[in-house]
């Protein structure tokens, strides 16, 4: 009987890259994905210290399976765990304890633990001397959408992040083995990729080579592949040649996430993002004359330490200017370790939730309003499940637009041509295929 292993991802899309690939090393040494919650042999979860809120989830989701799988092999690894080591080391039952390193070694680990029966701490201190980490391919899931991970680590130490200190240096992964895997997902059927890593942007600025390179070679490799997305990309990374390749280029989707941050140059200064608002602007508005129905989403924090009312209204004024697609806006988390969780005037949480309510508000109506230009119009849908909840399929455009589509005909994986009509579902905009 093969032996079992369960895999709990928590936060980014990188980590549960990670953890896809070391599931596909597992099933090569003949482990198999339990199929029911009490029969696992390996127990392995990727941890998140992006926040105060990941973090506490971290702590929450490694106690509650340690206690669910008593007689696994547990192993720990990830953001949170690279910088809170010994307070991982010293919960009771953790076999293994990993960092942002040494994944690549999780099966030699697993099988020394299995001899030896003693606690192993593999975690190496310094991240910012870490090279890049080859996982191999991820795991052959039957999905729609596969995540690429090109990319690892970050030098842009923004005042408010405590990643830089937990996932080490900007590096990039191999050019060719970035191209290699690009191929086997295009060849086993998965109709969408999505590049992904901490600051994807910078790829290969180490290596000699840069993103806009890398994208051109997957188009030419995978002719078969239906799109090609970018998960994340900071402003100064957008290149105008970039910008002319999507724009011109059928597969790349039509759909940049650009996190913003803030929309008041002091509180940018503050967080060490590297621009001003006029910068951001020019972008934005570089972008939008290739690519008018362009979708761009960011990310935005508020309640930053010292924030005023005053510099909280000019970020919502600047987002309404703005006119994204879509935002996602978090409340400001204290990091210890980073430079924001030593200044003074911290904002209390009462304002910082007003504040967020107040941007989902306008995310809502961003989102309506940019969907609304499609209206009536043909669209182009990549179907991704079936929801049962509303019996019809869900699937996104190019453009990131969320789609419901009902069909009496099996259209999971599937492109479907169809008019985009209105239909209001938790403020946003849905279609049918009649």
């Amino acid at each position: 009987m093969k032996k079992t292993y369960k895999m709990v991802s928590i936060g980014c899309k990188v980590n549960a890259y990670e953890l896809d690939a070391i599931a596909e090393k597992l099933n090569s040494e003949g482990y198999q994905m339990a199929l029911f919650d009490d029969e696992v042999d390996v127990l392995i979860i990727n941890t998140c210290a992006v926040t105060h809120t990941a973090a506490q989830k971290s702590r929450q989701i490694i106690r509650r399976e340690i206690k669910k799988h008593p007689n696994a092999i547990s192993v720990v690894m990830g953001c949170y765990s690279q910088i809170n080591k010994n307070f991982i080391s010293d919960i009771p039952n953790i076999s293994i304890v990993l960092g942002t390193s040494n994944r690549d070694k999780v099966f030699d680990y697993i099988r020394s633990f299995e001899q030896n029966k003693e606690q192993i701490v593999a975690l190496r201190d310094n991240p910012r001397q870490f090279e890049y980490e080859e996982l191999g391919a991820c795991a052959k899931t039957l999905h729609t959408r596969a995540y690429l991970k090109i990319q690892d680590g970050c030098d842009n130490f923004c005042s408010y992040c405590i990643i830089p200190h937990a996932r080490g240096k900007s590096r990039s992964r191999s050019f060719d083995e970035a191209i290699k895997e690009a191929k086997e997902l295009t060849n086993l059927g998965y109709k969408e990729i999505v590049l992904t890593g901490i600051n994807t942007g910078t790829y290969g600025q180490d290596i000699g080579t840069n993103l806009t390179e890398l994208i051109k070679e997957i188009i030419r490799i995978c002719p078969s592949l239906y799109r090609l997305r970018i998960s994340s990309i900071e402003a100064n990374e957008v290149t105008e040649e970039l910008i002319a390749l999507i724009s011109k280029t059928p597969m790349l989707a039509k759909h940049l996430h650009i996190p913003l941050q803030s929309g008041n140059d002091e509180i940018l200064n503050l967080m060490n993002r590297k621009y001003t608002i006029e910068d951001f602007k020019n972008k934005i508005d570089l972008i939008r004359k290739y690519m008018p129905e362009v979708a761009i989403t960011t990310d935005v924090i508020v309640g930053f330490p010292t924030e005023t009312e005053e510099q909280f209204i000019s970020t919502y004024e600047f987002i309404k200017k703005m006119k994204f697609s879509d935002l996602h806006v978090f409340p400001y988390s204290q990091r210890k370790g980073t430079k924001a969780a030593i200044l003074k005037e911290q904002i209390v949480p009462d304002i910082k939730k007003e504040r967020v309510s107040k941007l989902l508000t306008l995310a809502n109506e961003l989102s309506k309003d940019y969907a609304s230009k499609f209206l009536n119009k043909e669209v182009e849908v990549l179907i991704e499940y079936f929801d049962k909840s509303k019996n019809a399929y869900f699937g996104h455009t190019s453009n990131y637009l969320p789609l419901y589509i009902k069909s009496d005909e099996y259209i999971k994986h599937k492109v479907i041509k169809t008019l985009y009509k209105i239909r209001q579902c938790r403020n946003k905009l849905t279609a049918y295929n009649d």
